[in-house]
């Protein structure tokens, strides 16, 4: 969403106005922390990894397309839930969720992969 996007749903769900240099400040702010979840270690061992992907209207270079949205869900030993990650892409195919695997393995988890998952 642009700037004025977000100003117009914020005063139209809540009736808040705020600048669209507010919005950006804390868009701008957040970013580290995105960054920092996006790339943080994950457990070794998952129960359960769950892969999926739903097609959502997004703004890519300038104009609104359906993108697949991939997200990963693993529960782990204890049964709780956890984001492992979110991503976008022009469609959904097996050479993404390649890459996608490829990354969760490399942020620590040894299940992240198309081989049977044994415990280091």
């Amino acid at each position: 969403m642009t700037t004025r996007e977000i100003q117009g749903h914020l005063q139209e769900m809540y009736g808040v106005e705020v600048s669209p240099t507010l919005i950006s400040d804390v868009t701008d702010g957040v970013l580290d922390e995105v960054k920092a979840w996006q790339n943080r270690p994950l457990e070794a061992i998952y129960g359960v990894v769950y892969l999926d992907a739903l097609y959502v209207k997004m703004r890519h270079e300038g104009r609104v397309e359906n993108r697949a949205v991939y997200v990963a869900i693993g529960v782990d030993l204890e049964g709780q839930k956890e984001v492992l990650g979110l991503w976008t892409s022009g469609n959904e195919g097996a050479k993404f969720w390649l890459g996608v695997l490829s990354e969760l393995r490399n942020r620590g988890s040894s299940c992240a992969s198309y081989t049977w998952c044994v415990p280091a």
